[in-house]
């Protein structure tokens, strides 16, 4: 298979350009400048990673969030940086051409490709809830995860169960690491992830071929390490106790903090105060609303998203 650089030249990418995209990838991950001939080095020697992209109980919005991803793009990552041999939202090929391209990928890299889950598994009524090329999907999960190298849990569906797994769970939507326990599993949570943590996490394995620092939970601590709310630019009110307490309100037209509003940022981790959505354009406290908390376990069942978190006193900070 060929290097990340080699496909780079052969598509008349230029070596300048090619250091501004190492560039770039160094500082998504957060890394200084030192790592930027580190990243190089990995993209000119090693071939580029095997991915299979599997979709199992989601709404895509995983892979709409991925698409969108402006530094590095998204082409650039699929063409480039990943060998995306099999994902049936965006491939061009269907049906059994399809499924022949996750058993050829299978067979050629034993042990050596990865796994990226978007959605989750029911476990219920045999898993007929969600077929996959004629199987249900827990079985296509288990058959491609045996052999892989380690399993990334794309967003809230993969990682904790989301929507499909709130009260009652008919179809016991089952999330990733609850089926897989022989496998490193990195989650990447949230309604969908930032694209940039998407891509960010992609880099990360590219270039150290290893697996980034993992919390408790198993998420990169590069971009779950800190509280929305640690980083909100509308913190100076919280600290000030200055808050919205009906919407449309002068204090919602100022700005002021909207914990009152059932904002869960003071109990969420996740990069959107830093990293932000749409080319870091905006992010919900920045659009008026509060965060409702996506990135949570269970979050779909722990209560209205306008309710604050604590009734009786604000978080300690």
């Amino acid at each position: 298979m060929e290097t990340y650089y080699e496909v780079m030249r052969r598509q008349g990418i230029t070596r300048r350009s090619f250091m501004k995209f190492c560039t770039l990838m160094a500082t998504s991950l957060g890394l200084s400048a030192d790592y930027i001939g580190r990243i190089a080095y990995a993209l000119e020697t090693k071939p580029r990673l095997p991915v299979l992209w599997l979709h199992g109980m989601e709404c895509t919005c995983c892979s709409e969030s991925f698409i969108r991803a402006a530094q590095p793009l998204a082409k650039d990552v699929i063409l480039s940086m990943i060998s995306l041999d099999y994902d049936p939202t965006l491939m061009a090929a269907a049906g059994a051409q399809a499924e022949l391209s996750l058993e050829q990928t299978i067979a050629a890299y034993k042990g050596n490709y990865v796994v990226a889950i978007e959605g989750n598994a029911p476990m219920g009524q045999d898993g007929m809830s969600c077929i996959i090329g004629g199987k249900p999907f827990s079985e296509q999960l288990k058959h491609a995860v045996a052999d892989c190298k380690l399993v990334i849990a794309w967003g809230n569906c993969a990682s904790y169960g989301c929507v499909q797994a709130a009260y009652p769970n008919p179809t016991q939507a089952t999330p990733v690491h609850k089926m897989i326990t022989d496998k490193p599993v990195i989650k990447v949570p949230g309604c969908p992830p930032i694209a940039e943590v998407m891509v960010g996490v992609l880099s990360y394995l590219i270039t150290f071929d290893a697996l980034p620092e993992l919390d408790s939970q198993n998420r990169p601590k590069m971009f779950y390490s800190q509280r929305i709310h640690d980083k909100c630019y509308r913190r100076p009110h919280f600290d000030a106790g200055r808050f919205v307490e009906t919407w449309d309100s002068d204090e919602a037209k100022q700005g002021y903090c909207l914990y009152k509003m059932g904002c869960k940022g003071p109990t969420t981790y996740n990069a959107c105060a830093v990293t932000k959505w749409n080319e870091g354009t905006s992010y919900p406290v920045n659009s008026g609303h509060g965060c409702l908390g996506c990135a949570d376990d269970g979050f779909w069942d722990k209560g209205s998203f306008y309710q604050r978190i604590n009734h009786t006193k604000p978080p300690t900070c």
